[in-house]
């Protein structure tokens, strides 16, 4: 294993599952990505509208949900050594499969599918599974890229 100390290296997690703590989607944390980005559409921010709207109550957007994998990612991640800093590197695909309704919970569940030597450190390429509380299916699906770069 390319272990160093007790800390692992990025490796030493391929194929294995890292799940993340569940995290509430509050129509506050909606709203102020709605600010962020510029989207104030209603199905995000107007619970009255919303109401009898296709989902009765507001959603989270998309890409709030998606911005949430790295926080999640990084939490389920345990320790690893031997890098100076990782970066999100980019997606390969994404799917926004459920709606996210404000007032539920989300969890990121990973799986590293590949490690690959890249310059000046490790890529990885991972699954990554947005679960919504209380349902079989996914809130969202993603492959996602991140690289553990080596210190300067």
């Amino acid at each position: 294993m390319g272990r160093l100390g007790d800390q692992m290296v990025i490796d030493d997690l391929i194929g294995q599952e890292l799940v993340s703590e569940w995290r509430a989607i509050e129509q506050e944390r909606i709203d102020e990505f709605a600010r962020a980005t510029d989207d104030p559409q209603w199905i995000h921010t107007d619970p009255e509208a919303a109401a009898a709207g296709p989902f009765g109550t507001t959603i989270a957007h998309g890409f709030l949900t998606l911005s949430l994998v790295v926080p999640m990612f990084a939490e389920a991640l345990p320790p690893l050594d031997g890098y100076g800093m990782s970066l999100n590197y980019g997606l390969n695909r994404v799917r926004f499969t459920s709606p996210v309704p404000s007032g539920s919970r989300i969890r990121g569940r990973f799986r590293i599918e590949d490690v690959e030597a890249v310059a000046g450190g490790k890529q990885g390429r991972i699954a990554a599974t947005i679960e919504l509380e209380g349902q079989e299916k996914p809130a969202c699906i993603a492959e996602v890229l991140f690289r553990w770069l080596n210190p300067s």
